[in-house]
């Protein structure tokens, strides 16, 4: 009936206002219940703000209100809404959140040094803010000390020059009306020499490019200083490759075989000094290097997985197969080799896939391929291709004059692969060049290269079978190796003069790949020999020539070119022997003398000129 309907009003709360107080972590539970016809629909909104969403529920048809887990933020304005068709009413609930003291950080125990300073911190929160009272075993602190005592800064205690003898417990009490809060803290005071308390002579093994954790537990009083050092020399700083944690814990970010060795922590404070002594192996990953090939086999024949493996020599390896990654069936057909498996008179049961998996204490790595039966079928023709690309290439015991070179083969496609070519980048020199580094058999995966110093190397790797090679594979990571003085010398040195009063040194000077390093100059010497002791010298740089002024005519020098860089020196040069240049004879022959035994012949003498005289090489008289 019209005349019975009625716009919304608020049975409760009544008035347009009410206000609510909740505690910090309670339920937060507000309820508006409206009278009118048609029955009003209740909307819940905060003002300047949204519900929490995940904490809110609404309840009796939306009339309740809850909100769990109250904080802080829940504090404010809340808003009922009722509505029907005639109209709408409003009620907003002012929401206080209070809180009984809770911990925001509670004090610590101290081991403190005599005449070590302290500090106890009691940090707590809540609403109203919480009153801190600090106690010592049990009694006021400001009745605990008539002088001298700690400082007090509300929720903080300073212990200053503390003395053996005065260890005590600090208690913190923290309150307001809705709670108390109640904490203990320890402090000893200790006069400890150091003490390393890892248990000695530790053996760690990591797998190479891994994280390494060594440890250097320590106790003493004041608190030791850690320090590492490696091979009993080298003083560990903190960075890269290290990272030496506020425990003492030494972190090795990615270890390299370069990084084995002894290792010594030492703990160090003004009462004295203890050592201890770990050891790291860095041991070569386990990788599967022949995988496991898709197999299709004729009903009644054999099938051939291998799966052949390269592990650290130090490290016992465990080859597991499996199939559909369970065990194998229980048949004598089923022959597990070294790095092989294989199942002979095959059945349709049989395929499947096929898993290899190999475990050593700290690694595995495993490889699946799967195998097809089908019923016999004629022979089909065998084409025979280039072999596919090596893939994975990786550089393992890296040293600063060799490096290993570790890939896997790709198909060698019904042709046996022959030989693997190694080949080099120079990215510092040469940049966009490979040149032919070395050979290697096509058994092998791996492949010791010897390297020159400052070069950036990165390497690629060709499977030659015949018909041909194989496309190049990925090129390597890059390696650079260090600089380093020159290991030759100049080659084809030469002295000789192109005109009176000079000697022109030549030689065919180094290339960047055979420099070793940067700042190469030549360091020319020359001495006139038998005559001078002193050698003259010049250093000079990019010429292959030096021309000396002022030289004698035609006289014998020693000559020595030496290479050197920013590094050092190369090896001692070996000496060669040059002239100055020439200039023409000083006189003809004497006592020309003419004989005429007959009508055909005629002999001419005379005396050969003085060596000084010629001022050159004597290349023959001209009569």
């Amino acid at each position: 009936n019209p005349e019975e309907e009625r716009s919304p009003g608020f049975m409760l709360p009544l008035g347009i206002m009410s206000t609510k107080m909740v505690l910090r972590g309670e339920t937060l539970e507000l309820e508006c219940i409206a009278e009118g016809l048609p029955t009003p629909a209740i909307l819940w909104q905060k003002d300047g703000g949204r519900l929490p969403s995940g904490r809110t529920g609404f309840h009796n048809f939306n009339k309740t209100l809850k909100i769990s887990d109250v904080n802080e933020d829940d504090a404010g304005d809340y808003r009922c809404t009722a509505t029907n068709k005639l109209g709408s009413e409003q009620h907003i609930i002012k929401v206080t959140v209070k809180a009984a003291p809770f911990w925001i950080s509670a004090p610590r125990n101290l081991i403190l040094a005599p005449n070590e300073t302290g500090i106890l911190t009691c940090r707590v929160s809540g609403k109203p803010k919480p009153k801190i009272n600090w106690f010592v075993n049990g009694r006021p602190i400001e009745d605990a000390y008539e002088d001298n005592g700690p400082k007090i800064e509300e929720d903080t205690v300073i212990l200053t020059n503390v003395q053996s003898g005065s260890s005590a417990v600090y208690q913190c009490n923290a309150s307001n009306e809705f709670g108390y809060l109640m904490a203990n803290a320890f402090v000893s005071v200790l006069a400890e020499p150091p003490r390393v308390l890892t248990l000695p002579n530790q053996v760690y093994r990591v797998i190479m490019n891994n994280p390494v954790l060594l440890h250097c537990a320590s106790f003493g009083s004041p608190i030791p200083t850690i320090t590492w050092f490696k091979d009993d020399q080298t003083n560990i700083k903190n960075g890269d490759p290290y990272v030496i944690h506020e425990n003492g814990t030494l972190e090795i970010i990615v270890a390299q075989p370069l990084h084995s060795g002894k290792y010594t922590c030492t703990a160090t404070n003004n009462l004295g000094f203890k050592e201890n002594h770990v050891f790291l192996e860095v041991k070569e990953p386990t990788r599967i290097l022949t995988q496991p090939k898709y197999i299709l086999v004729q009903r009644g024949m054999s099938a051939l997985f291998e799966c052949k493996v390269k592990h650290d020599n130090t490290l016992v390896p465990t080859m597991t197969w499996l199939k559909d990654n369970g065990e194998l069936p229980d048949d004598q057909r089923f022959e597990v080799g070294d790095e092989s498996l294989i199942i002979r008179d095959v059945t349709d049961d049989d395929a499947g896939t096929y898993t290899c998996i190999i475990n050593t204490i700290l690694d595995q790595d495993s490889a699946s391929a799967m195998l097809t039966v089908v019923e016999a079928t004629p022979t089909p023709t065998i084409v025979l291709e280039k072999p596919d690309s090596p893939t994975d290439l990786e550089l393992t015991d890296q040293m600063e004059r060799s490096v290993q070179l570790t890939w896997i083969p790709g198909d060698e496609n019904n042709s046996p692969i022959q030989k693997f070519l190694i080949e080099y980048m120079d990215l510092l020199h040469q940049p966009g060049v490979w040149v032919n580094l070395t050979e290697v058999a096509g058994t092998s995966t791996t492949a010791q290269l010897q390297l020159s110093p400052y070069v950036y190397y990165t390497f690629r790797v060709r499977a030659q079978n015949e018909v041909g090679y194989s496309d190049p594979s990925d090129p390597s990571a890059q390696y650079r190796t260090n600089p380093s003085a020159p290991d030759e010398n100049p080659t084809n040195v030469k002295g000789a003069g192109t005109e009176p009063g000079n000697l022109v040194i030549s030689w065919r000077p180094l290339t960047g790949f055979q420099s070793n390093g940067p700042g190469l100059e030549y360091k020319v010497q020359w001495r006139q020999k038998d005559v001078e002791d002193d050698w003259t010298s010049k250093n000079v740089v990019n010429v292959s020539q030096l021309i000396v002024s002022g030289t004698p005519t035609y006289v014998p020098y020693e000559i020595k070119v030496q290479a050197f860089n920013d590094y050092g020196n190369g090896p001692e040069p070996a000496v060669v022997i040059g002239f100055s240049g020439e200039d023409l004879p000083l006189s003809a022959p004497d006592n020309v003398q003419v004989t005429v035994p007959n009508s055909k012949l005629a002999k001419v003498q005379w005396e050969p000129v003085s060596n000084p005289s010629v001022r050159g090489e004597l290349k023959g008289y001209r009569v």
